[in-house]
């Protein structure tokens, strides 16, 4: 595990500041991952930059310049970015074309996961038992970054990562396309080997604090429980996303 002072050098590869540099990234098609911004800049650069922000759907953040100072001592002009070390797709363009394979499909979603270990060992599982892709929100959730690529063991270049900017929207999509959509929660009585994963499927993780946001929950088509036996009121969610995954693996090894 990388201590804080070796996860910002890792960082470091992927930071760019300055207003014609990031203009210039977006207008070459660079993903930016996480973009900060001086709180009240202004000048037509800005202006440039905000366009190219909304006509690429880069989500930012106002911040304080003091922050931006702890990022880097060069001259930021403001803005500093991190450039995403993989390229996302959406999940409208590899739903359609996994259906046409002949597969079916088993897709994850990662509502507000943060923790950039847990998020590498989500996918790490994730590429092990088969998922399709893993769909995560534009805000909210965890950086993809050396730490989480490394703690992925690589799979974050092997699966397809869709970053979309309205998860709402974005599992009833799945539903109108035929995938029942099974949320992992504790709010239930309905355990997790009882529901039928060998059918198309998008399966949720809910955050580190809170769990599936109860937007979700209800948009669900099912919820699925974990047993917990001890004291602990409940597992690491990566540990809980491996449980699910293979029992669908279990499930469609046995059909």
């Amino acid at each position: 595990m990388q201590t804080k002072e070796q996860q910002k050098e890792s960082e470091k590869d992927n930071l760019i500041f300055g207003l014609r540099p990031l203009i210039e990234a977006l207008r070459s098609g660079k993903e930016i991952d996480k973009l900060l911004i001086q709180s009240g800049l202004k000048g037509e650069l800005v202006s440039q930059l905000m366009g190219l922000l909304k006509q690429h759907n880069v989500a930012f953040q106002y911040v304080p310049v003091e922050k931006l100072n702890r990022l880097t001592l060069k001259n930021h002009q403001g803005v500093v970015g991190y450039i995403s070390t993989i390229t996302y797709q959406k999940i409208h363009d590899i739903l359609p074309a996994i259906f046409e394979a002949g597969k079916t499909p088993l897709i994850l979603v990662l509502d507000r996961i943060t923790d950039v270990r847990n998020f590498g060992a989500i996918v790490r599982t994730a590429e092990c038992s088969g998922v399709d892709a893993i769909i995560i929100p534009v805000k909210g959730g965890a950086q993809i970054n050396a730490d989480s690529i490394k703690t992925s063991a690589g799979a974050l270049h092997t699966v397809p990562v869709c970053r979309e900017n309205n998860l709402k929207e974005t599992i009833e999509f799945l539903r109108e396309s035929g995938l029942q959509v099974i949320a992992c929660t504790e709010k239930t009585e309905d355990m997790y080997y009882t529901h039928d994963f060998s059918l198309p499927v998008a399966i949720i993780m809910g955050s580190e604090e809170d769990g599936v946001s109860n937007e979700l929950l209800n948009q669900s088509d099912a919820h699925a429980k974990i047993p917990l036996m001890g004291e602990i009121g409940s597992l690491n969610v990566s540990v809980a996303a491996g449980v699910i995954l293979y029992e669908a693996v279990r499930q469609r090894m046995a059909n």
